[in-house]
C-alpha cells in the first residue's frame, strides 16, 4: 500500500488525467466520467486530479518536516546521551522547556507569528516535534554506549566520530527508521489538520486539508467533496502505521516506540 501511495506521489504528473488547478464553473458538480474520474468540485475543477495531486503535497511536505525534526533530534539525542555531563544537562533542559508546552499550541503560536502558508508550517512542525526522539535517541545511545564492542573501538584507537558514526549510529539506526516511519502518519494528519482550519497549505493548492475546508460548505448537498480526501488521509495514515509496526516487529522485535 505504501508503495502504491509513493508511486502516485513520484507520478502524479502522468497520472493525473487534468490540471488539478483548472476552474472550470460550467462544468461544477459533474459526476464520474472518462474525463473527470471522480467529477469535479465547485468551481468545475478535476476531484480525482486533486486528490492525486494532494499525494505528491502530502509526502513531499511530510519528507521536509521528518527530515528537518529527525534531524535535530538525532543530533540532539547522539551529542547529548554520548557525552553526557553539563552538555547532556544542557540540551537536555532546552528539550524540556519545548516540551513543557503542547506541541500543537506551539507549533500554532508559530504560525500564527510568521503567517499562514505551508512554508511556515513546516518550520513550526519541524520546531517543535523534534524532542520527543531526541529524548529517545539520548536514551539509545546511552544504553549502546555501554555495548562492548563499543569499549572495543576505543580501544582500538577510534575517535569520539567514529565511535557516534561508525558504532553507535550504525547499531541505532534500524530504531530510527521505525520511529520515522511510525511518525509520517501523524505528520500527515497534522498537515491535513492546520490546512482545514487556513494554517497550512492555501487555496487552490491541491492539498487534501484545503480539499476537506473547500468541501465543508456542501457537506449537505455534496458529501463526496468531503468524503474523498478524508479517505485519502485515512488510508495514508493506515498504511504508515502498518509499515511502522511491521519493522517494529522485525528490527525491534515486538518491543514498540511512543
Amino acid at each position: 500500500m505504501v508503495v502504491v501511495i509513493c508511486a502516485i506521489a513520484i507520478f502524479a504528473p502522468i497520472i493525473a488525467p487534468n490540471n488539478p488547478l483548472d476552474v472550470n464553473i460550467s462544468q461544477k458538480f459533474q459526476g464520474p466520467s472518462s474525463r473527470y474520474w471522480l467529477g469535479t468540485d465547485n468551481l468545475g475543477r478535476c476531484i480525482a486530479s486533486r486528490l492525486i495531486w494532494g499525494t505528491r503535497a502530502s509526502i513531499l511536505y511530510t519528507s521536509f518536516i521528518l527530515i528537518i525534526m529527525m534531524f535535530i533530534g538525532i543530533s540532539i539525542g547522539l551529542i547529548s546521551g554520548y557525552f553526557g555531563g553539563k552538555i547532556d544537562h544542557i540540551f537536555m533542559s532546552i528539550t524540556n522547556v519545548f516540551m513543557g508546552f503542547p506541541s500543537a499550541v506551539l507549533a500554532l503560536a508559530i504560525t500564527g507569528i510568521l503567517g499562514p502558508s505551508i512554508k511556515n508550517l513546516i518550520i513550526a512542525m519541524s520546531s517543535v516535534w523534534w524532542t520527543s526522539y531526541a529524548r529517545i535517541i539520548r536514551a539509545m545511545v546511552m544504553e549502546t554506549k555501554q555495548k562492548d564492542f563499543v569499549q572495543a573501538a576505543y580501544a582500538t584507537g577510534c575517535n569520539h566520530f567514529q565511535v557516534i558514526v561508525k558504532h553507535i549510529l550504525k547499531n541505532i539506526s534500524s530504531s530510527i527508521i521505525v520511529l520515522a516511519t511510525l511518525e509520517v502518519g501523524n505528520i500527515i494528519l497534522a498537515i491535513a489538520s492546520y490546512s482545514f482550519i487556513g494554517l497550512g497549505a492555501q487555496p487552490p493548492s491541491p492539498e487534501w486539508g484545503v480539499m476537506l475546508n473547500d468541501g465543508k460548505a456542501y457537506i449537505q448537498t455534496q458529501p463526496h467533496l468531503i468524503f474523498y480526501p478524508g479517505i485519502c488521509i485515512a488510508a495514508t495514515v493506515i498504511a504508515f502505521n502498518l509499515l511502522g509496526e511491521g519493522l517494529n516487529g522485525k528490527f525491534i522485535g515486538g518491543g514498540k516506540y511512543e
